[in-house]
Parts: C-alpha cells; sequence; structure tokens
C-alpha cells in the first residue's frame, strides 16, 4: 500500500483486496487474522473499498457458491470493481417476510426462460446493471422446492423499473415490473428448482452485512458516537435522558462484544454459531433506540430538517465524535441524525423482519417448535 497509494478500483479487485476472504483469484483465501490486518492497514492508509453492497456482499458469494466458471468470470471482477452494480430481485408484494411465497414465474420457452411478474423494495435497481432474481418455475411443487435463481440484465427488454421515494427524501428503493423478460440458459445459477438453497446463502450473507458499526445497518454513528456528542455539549440534566443514553451506550457495548465472539471464532477456526443472528436482532432494535435519544436530546431542535445537532457542530468544526483511538475523528453531517430518525424506520423491517429473525433463533438456536 505504501508503494501504490490512492490504488484504483480496478487494482484493489484485481490484487484481491476488495474481498480477501474471497478464493483466488478474485480474492486472496485469506484466514480471518489476515482479513483483519488488511482491514486495518487499508483503514490506516485512507482506502475505500468500491461500493456494491449488493454485489460484493450478496451475489458475489453466492456465484462463487454454485456459478458456473464462465459465470464467475463474467461477472465477479466487474462486480468487485463496482463497474457493475447489483440489485437483488427477491421481495414481492404478496411476498415479504414469506419469501417462498413469491408468485413471479419463469416458463421456458425453447431454451429460453421467460419472466413475468413483478418485484419491490428493490435497492438500486435504477442504477443497477444486474440483479439476482428469484421466480417460480414449478408452480406445482411444494412452495420451497418450485423456485429457480436467475441473473437478470436491468436493461433487458420487458424490466420496467419506478422509483419510490421514502420519507427521508431518499431514492434507493424501486418498484420492478418483469413484463416477458427473456433470460438465457447462462443466466440460470445453479441448479433449476434448486433456487431456495440459494436464497438462503445469499441472505445468509446478508444479515452478516447488515450488522457493521454504525447502527443503520453498519453505516453511520454509533452509540459512542452520541455519548461523545453529549459530552462535548457539556451534558444533560435531564435525568431520564441520561438514563436512557447510558441504555444505548450498554446495548452498543453488548454488541460490540457480540462482534468480537464472532471474529474470535473466525480466528479461533470455529463454525459460526448463532451470534450473527442474535446480534441482527438486536442491532435493529438499537439503531432506533439511538436515534430517538438523539432526537429527544435536541429538543424543539430535533423537529428541524437541517439536523438536531447543527448548533452544536458549529461549536466544534473540527468533527463532531471521535472514534476514542486517537486518530482524526469521522465528521458526520448534521443531518444525518434527523435522516437516520426516519430511515431507522427500516432496520426492523428490511434484511428480514424483526419477528421473522425471533422465529429463526426460536427454532434454529433454542430448539422450539415451529409456530
Amino acid at each position: 500500500m505504501a508503494a501504490h497509494p490512492g490504488p484504483s478500483a480496478h487494482q484493489l479487485a484485481e490484487a484481491g483486496y476488495v474481498a480477501p476472504h474471497w478464493p483466488r483469484p478474485w480474492g486472496l483465501g485469506a484466514d480471518p487474522v489476515e482479513q483483519l490486518v488488511i482491514d486495518d492497514e487499508m483503514r490506516r492508509s485512507g482506502i475505500r473499498r468500491p461500493s456494491n453492497q449488493i454485489g460484493i456482499g450478496w451475489a458475489g458469494p453466492t456465484l462463487i457458491h454454485a456459478g458456473t466458471e464462465a459465470q464467475r468470470e463474467r461477472y465477479l471482477l466487474p462486480l468487485l470493481a463496482a463497474d457493475e452494480i447489483w440489485c437483488q430481485l427477491f421481495s414481492e408484494p404478496g411476498a415479504g417476510s414469506d419469501l417462498a411465497g413469491l408468485s413471479t414465474r419463469a416458463e421456458r420457452d425453447g431454451d429460453e426462460w421467460v419472466v413475468t411478474g413483478q418485484k419491490v423494495w428493490t435497492s438500486y435497481a435504477h442504477i443497477a446493471s444486474f440483479g439476482i432474481l428469484l421466480a417460480r418455475t414449478d408452480p406445482d411443487a411444494p412452495k420451497h422446492s418450485g423456485i429457480s435463481y436467475f441473473i437478470c440484465p436491468m436493461d433487458a427488454p420487458g424490466v420496467t423499473i419506478r422509483p419510490i421515494v421514502d420519507m427521508t427524501g431518499d431514492h434507493t428503493f424501486n418498484e420492478v415490473f418483469l413484463d416477458g423478460v427473456r433470460l438465457s440458459p447462462q443466466h440460470l445459477v445453479g441448479e433449476v428448482n434448486g433456487g431456495w438453497a440459494l436464497a438462503k446463502v445469499t441472505l445468509g450473507n446478508e444479515r452478516v452485512s447488515l450488522s457493521g458499526e454504525g447502527v443503520l445497518w453498519g453505516q453511520g454513528p454509533a452509540a459512542g458516537d452520541l455519548v461523545e456528542l453529549v459530552r462535548r455539549a457539556g451534558g444533560t440534566s435531564d435525568r431520564l435522558l441520561r438514563h436512557r443514553l447510558v441504555k444505548v451506550w450498554v446495548e452498543g457495548e453488548i454488541l460490540r462484544l457480540i462482534r468480537l465472539r464472532t471474529v474470535s471464532a473466525a480466528v479461533a477456526g470455529r463454525a459460526p454459531g448463532p451470534e450473527a443472528s442474535v446480534r441482527k436482532a438486536l442491532a435493529d432494535d438499537h439503531g432506533q433506540h439511538v436515534m430517538e435519544v438523539a432526537k429527544d436530546l435536541a429538543g424543539a431542535h430535533g423537529m428541524t430538517a437541517a439536523g438536531p445537532f447543527e448548533a452544536l457542530a458549529s461549536r466544534h468544526p473540527a468533527g463532531l465524535v471521535s472514534d476514542g483511538a486517537g486518530t482524526a475523528p469521522p465528521v458526520w453531517p448534521t443531518a444525518i441524525w434527523s435522516q437516520g430518525y426516519l430511515f431507522a424506520r427500516a432496520l426492523t423491517i428490511g434484511g428480514g423482519t424483526a419477528e421473522v429473525q425471533r422465529n429463526i433463533i426460536a427454532e434454529r438456536v433454542l430448539g422450539l417448535p415451529s409456530p
């Protein structure tokens, strides 16, 4: 890194540093310790990986797991370099938490598949080159057994994308209509009717990806950042708010320690335990708690769109928060707290609802009977 300052996305992808845990030639086959070292060195060097969350986090691992050699050769390097953005065509108006109840159909026509249906809440569909698509290929089979997994070019004839603007004012989500979209055999991933097993591979990576340090699905500030912000402001005399602030800090510490358990298990070569599922379930509620406390701490200022801590930011131009490690503090835009408060409503829905996540923990971790 010292010899290659400011590497491009292509250089990082070709060197295997975007996803170092992937097997060569796309990654480095890095073990957990090597991954931690690489991440630390990239942080020290101020190097950012390309941004392609769905492609790198979910589509790529699934293609490595079940894709053909030709599919890996075609898609993985452009995906890692973020030359081609990916989206996820899973959720439907009538199949969200019950994903296996999807009704989008893929029917054979000669060697091709003809796809008809509708997807919703598709993040980044408007800028994506490809989407990972679940469609029903055998309507007579049990619902988990008649689904196949496809790669869908988002510029294919018959694909229509309509924006969904959320209450933060952002356009991330979309509706996607599939009207007789033709896919070649090369767009099928894995076996026909074997898509549900691959969907679980994708969703397993999704639930890990949505459990980073920041409280907004791994993005943005953490509870410790809010505590530091209040400390810089001189604290608060409101006993109830102090109690709530301590509570979210404690939640943040619990989540940090659970993450360290996961890392320690990986370093020791142990199989993943229930920590990832438990952390996802706790982290979603925690993100909402942090943003709610931030709003209430700001009082009437919390009602402004510019951000509840704008006045404080003007008194501390060097940065709103400190990471506590002696490094330069990140500067969170003041609006992140207001926007984060609105966005946090989605935390207990996206990536598997809180209710579904708790069912998974009950059945697969605690061994309780299915409802």
